[in-house]
């Protein structure tokens, strides 16, 4: 997610992005955010859809990223990605409020006649382009899907990185309704390059709930893609976030994929954070920290589950993988 540069909105975009990855905050952390009210939603965020042509839609229940193009200043145009749709929305932030616009669908993959959701669980801008980036997991086993082929098709559904950019007048930013068709270039290499880095390559065909693969964050900054991982938590206890050259991913360039191995601490029950947001912030990388898996059932979240770090390098030297295209 990337936002508005105000240390309070910053922080509660933050919140809100923990509240819809299932975290929730409460007490202290969520004091922080008290004095900004909920901002209303004129129109509809598109959820899941209902119908295989996508012409009708559920109600948006799982907004998992929000980058906007603009740091200060109103309107401003942003890309909205719900896990359960097929692609992002263009969304106008005004003060207080945010408007629904167009849907930007950005895959049509299928699995016996019903659409395949991209699991959109990261958005970024930077340098004129949106980003948006699917989770590259496994569904999980109480998603109750047994069948190899549909699995296989899933997940290939959820393993790719959309650069999205639109002309200056392509947007109504009244309205958010396109005007004019957007520039799409799309990469499949993540899952490639991640096979290649041998910390990570165990854990690609295993679902979370066995620690396996899954990303939920995303940021760019200068020329660099930063995929942030739920899950994998490494063998050190250490979380995984990957950066790679943008001309890797785009342009079939060559460059070095480098895993950053954070160390995020624990959550109140002992086990090590996993990545559940990125967000560049006045040229910094921050981590939104959060347990990998979610709490035994009949449990909460716990005051001090999560938690925000600034370039969470450490002392820990980058592990380095050389890339071709």
């Amino acid at each position: 997610m990337s936002g508005a540069n105000e240390p309070r909105k910053l922080w509660s975009a933050l919140v809100v992005t923990c509240l819809s990855a299932g975290i929730g905050w409460s007490g202290a952390a969520l004091g922080q955010a008290a004095d900004s009210q909920p901002w209303k939603v004129s129109g509809k965020l598109i959820g899941k859809p209902k119908n295989f042509d996508g012409s009708d839609s559920k109600k948006s229940k799982d907004v998992s990223g929000i980058a906007c193009a603009g740091t200060s200043g109103y309107p401003r145009v942003c890309l909205v990605a719900d896990d359960e749709t097929q692609g992002a929305q263009i969304v106008i932030l005004e003060d207080g409020k945010l408007i629904a616009g167009d849907f930007v669908r950005l895959i049509d993959d299928s699995f016996a006649n019903t659409p395949l959701e991209l699991d959109g669980e990261g958005v970024a801008f930077a340098d004129g382009f949106y980003y948006v980036i699917g989770s590259h997991g496994r569904p999980r086993h109480e998603d109750g899907k047994e069948d190899s082929a549909e699995i296989n098709a899933r997940v290939k559904a959820s393993s790719r990185i959309f650069r999205i950019r639109f002309a200056s007048d392509s947007i109504d930013t009244k309205t958010g309704k396109l005007v004019g068709q957007p520039e799409l270039t799309s990469s499949q290499l993540l899952t490639k390059i991640i096979r290649l880095l041998p910390e990570l390559q165990p854990f690609v065909d295993k679902p979370l709930e066995e620690n396996g693969l899954t990303i939920e964050g995303l940021a760019v900054r200068e020329g660099t893609l930063y995929a942030g991982f739920r899950g994998p938590i490494l063998t050190d206890h250490r979380a995984a976030i990957l950066s790679v050259p943008l001309g890797v991913l785009f342009d079939s360039k060559t460059g070095d994929a480098t895993l950053l191995r954070p160390e995020l601490k624990v959550d109140t029950l002992g086990h090590p954070r996993g990545v559940r947001d990125l967000l560049t912030f006045e040229g910094k990388l921050l981590v939104l920290a959060g347990p990998e898996n979610d709490p035994p059932k009949g449990n909460r979240i716990q005051l001090g589950d999560c938690a925000i770090f600034l370039r969470p390098e450490g002392r820990q030297t980058p592990r380095s993988q050389r890339v071709w295209q």
